[in-house]
């Protein structure tokens, strides 16, 4: 009888997730790929795979398992088995769908140039939902500094009293590693007026993190320093597009002569809009790909829309959730609103911010501070988990 019984058991009994975790894989170094993969695993069995610490995967439960047997090397026909057995699938669809899944994987491996976040048709977990045990990005602003020519405005610099040092960097961004945070983009004010941008980044490229970097690109237009810059591992960069600048549009050259995923972002004002289309014209002409556009005022959200038809037209990919200023007026908001759907928010849980003295808040330009990540643990900032 209990013979009979047991497939009916199966059939019923929940499916327990993978152990909850990260895990690491680090290829022979036989192989010329020279890969490495991190995988962290939450509670509920959905995960994020890090590629190369160049693009991060967010995993459904199913997907995840996939990535914890192909980062620990358990052969294909038990793979076939556990899944056919947990799921109640064809063990030669799972063997299908894993042989699929290690395909992705190294397409991902073998590609330059990738977007950040996510790449081919991954099943994954409907973003900011669930219980997460970290956040999937940091933003670090490492200076309030602006170049001379700049308005001082834009940066906050009255909330902080001092900058972190850079030993001190390296300190707050081990604890954002040892939380599992996959994803750090360094802003400001200007980073790259700190000179130890490249030592904080390559830090970053060591613990196995996917490191990008938004600035205004003027000392880009410097080809060794550029190239610096890419010698440390850094993964992507968001230009802050001053289009008045000639030096801006001379960075762009030096970046698109590149295998790194660039993205523009431009604020419409006034001052510009006059000009946008002309801008975006451009843009795709010398070969940008991905454009993050805003208004620092509703007043111009028609000017946003005809913009983010125009990208569309030009075949450029809309990124919206990457921190700029004014960041709330942006084409997916202004499209949302006029629906009356719910837009979600990651700020403070997909997302958190860093100030320059390593106060942490919520998202960019949030007065609520939740701790200071140099002096307090990682636990009391933390809520979510």
């Amino acid at each position: 009888m209990s013979t009979i019984l047991k497939p009916f058991r199966n059939l019923f009994s929940p499916v327990k997730p993978i152990p909850a975790g990260s895990y690491h894989f680090q290829a022979p170094q036989e192989d010329p790929r020279n890969y490495r993969l991190h995988l962290r695993v939450e509670e509920d069995g959905c995960g994020l795979l890090i590629v190369n610490a160049s693009t991060v995967l967010h995993l459904n439960e199913t997907a995840a398992e996939y990535a914890f047997y192909f980062i620990n090397n358990t052969p294909a026909a038990e793979v076939a088995h556990n899944m056919s057995r947990r799921y109640s699938v064809d063990p030669e669809q799972a063997s299908e769908d894993y042989r699929n899944f290690n395909e992705r994987v190294l397409i991902l491996i073998e590609t330059p140039d990738l977007d950040p976040i996510t790449f081919l048709d991954f099943n994954r977990q409907e973003p900011y939902s669930g219980t997460i045990s970290a956040p999937y990005r940091v933003d670090c602003a490492l200076t309030y500094q602006l170049p001379e020519s700049h308005d001082p405005d834009y940066a906050p610099t009255k909330r902080v009293a001092r900058e972190l040092t850079t030993e001190e960097w390296l300190k707050v961004l081990d604890k954002t590693w040892h939380a599992g945070i996959p994803h750090v983009i360094f802003t400001g004010g200007e980073p790259t007026l700190r000179e130890d941008l490249p030592q904080i980044i390559e830090h970053v490229e060591v613990n196995g993190q996917v490191s990008g970097l938004l600035t205004d690109g003027l000392r880009l237009a410097d080809k060794d320093y550029f190239d610096s810059l890419l010698q440390t591992g850094l993964d992507h960069l968001l230009i802050l597009l001053h289009p008045e600048i000639e030096t801006t549009w001379k960075s762009l050259n030096n970046i698109l002569e590149d295998d790194i995923f660039t993205a523009v972002h431009l604020t419409i004002t006034h001052q510009n809009a006059h000009s946008v289309m002309d801008y975006l014209g451009r843009l795709a002409n010398i070969g940008v790909k991905d454009i993050s556009l805003s208004t620092n005022t509703h007043e111009l959200d028609p000017a946003l829309e005809a913009a983010r038809n125009r990208t569309a037209s030009l075949d450029m990919e809309l990124v919206w959730d990457i921190p700029v200023p004014f960041s709330a007026h942006n084409p997916v908001a202004v499209e949302v609103e006029s629906q009356e759907i719910e837009h979600p928010t990651g700020s403070g849980r997909a997302w958190i911010y860093i100030e320059p003295d390593g106060d942490v808040t919520p998202t960019q330009g949030d007065e609520q501070v939740l701790g200071n990540l140099l002096t307090d643990p990682w636990e009391t900032i933390w809520t979510y988990s």
